[in-house]
């Protein structure tokens, strides 16, 4: 079997309805894995699952509440009805929203409190429920591997997007303390890591990063002066560091968060 082999792996990807996610669903299940997309999009979960099917691949689509442990602990339910394991959970549920965020011509004092709780909660809180539910699979078998979605926002203080920043901060920490927990009190076995997209288009950045004729916006540009790649990454870029971290090529892998952003993090004016 290869190194990077992921065949017959049980994949869970939480917010599998995004350009991300859904992107990663479908290289994963094209490497063989079997997929389970969940969102709250019904009609997109399914025409993404058809996608997969039709290309002969193996996935489905269950209706999720990142914020519910009742509906996750269904969820887990029916994927031990479908699969009877969990090998790997994808935590790439998230968002942002206009109060948890500073406009242009803002300060702080604008931040809505109620919104910056609002995506704290959707990030992180969103994070460490599913963590907690499809965890526990895991341990009972002895083995699985966890990669949480952090973001540049961890690494350095954005301007502008407070609440995110913050939560993908926390998510980067929780990272690595569950490396530490899940390893000393279960199984070695069991690895917890993270990935750190650099910039890249998704529904919820394009009006931010580029106008409606397609040019970039003043963020945009600043975004592109500081990557050295000079581009935005492509949602295909991410699958290989995700499949290297659910594969045994990761083995000795754990804790740790992997930067994939066209070198945006390394850059030095």
């Amino acid at each position: 079997m290869s190194l990077f082999s992921i065949k017959d792996q049980v994949v869970v990807i939480t917010g599998g309805t995004g350009v991300l996610g859904a992107c990663i669903a479908r290289h994963l299940a094209a490497e063989g894995a079997k997929v389970v997309i969940m969102g709250r999009r019904k009609e997109e979960g399914d025409a993404i699952v058809d996608d997969i099917r039709k290309a002969g691949g193996e996935a489905m689509f269950l209706v999720t509440d990142v914020m519910n442990r009742e509906v996750l602990e269904q969820n887990l339910a029916d994927i031990l009805a479908a699969y009877g394991r969990v090998d790997a959970l994808l935590n790439a549920a998230g968002g942002n929203m206009a109060g948890a965020t500073i406009a242009p011509s803002g300060n702080f004092f604008d931040v809505q409190i109620d919104a910056f709780r609002t995506v704290v909660d959707l990030n992180l809180t969103g994070t460490v429920l599913p963590t907690q539910v499809f965890l526990r699979p895991m341990v009972e078998a002895g083995r699985g591997s966890i990669v949480n979605f952090s973001s540049m926002a961890a690494f350095r203080p954005m301007t502008r997007v407070l609440g995110y920043a913050a939560a993908k901060a926390g998510i980067s920490n929780f990272t690595a303390f569950l490396a530490n927990e899940v390893a000393t009190k279960f199984t070695p076995n069991i690895r917890v890591n993270a990935i750190a997209p650099g910039f890249f288009l998704t529904n919820q950045n394009r009006a931010l990063l580029t106008n409606p004729d397609g040019s970039l916006t003043e963020r945009g540009t600043d975004v592109i002066r500081q990557t050295p790649f000079k581009r935005f990454g492509r949602p295909e870029e991410l699958c290989g560091t995700i499949q290297y971290l659910i594969s045994e090529a990761a083995s000795f892998v754990t804790g740790t968060v992997a930067v994939v952003d066209g070198g945006f993090n390394a850059f030095v004016m």
